[in-house]
């Protein structure tokens, strides 16, 4: 496999290192994940994006529960602004 080494500035940097999903993942795994700017995101794109969050961080994924609570409120909270009940 060939290597090419290259210059980043710290702040760029400090963002790939902090991309890194473990200390064993390479830059260049982090690289090849990652989504740039410009570039159309598709369904299956968004799907896998998706389970990678849900699998790290489930918490970060609300429950159809809290959404639907969380529109009532905004429902409530918009009728008490405009004065309706």
């Amino acid at each position: 496999m060939a290597i090419k080494t290259i210059s980043l500035e710290i702040d760029a940097y400090e963002r790939l290192r902090g991309a890194k999903r473990g200390p064993r993942e390479s830059f260049s795994q982090v690289v090849r994940r990652a989504h740039w700017d410009g570039l159309p995101l598709n369904a299956r794109d968004l799907l896998e994006d998706l389970q990678a969050l849900a699998a790290q961080h489930p918490e970060a994924l609300l429950a159809p529960e809290t959404l639907n609570t969380m529109a009532r409120r905004k429902r409530t909270l918009r009728r008490r602004s405009t004065g309706r009940r």
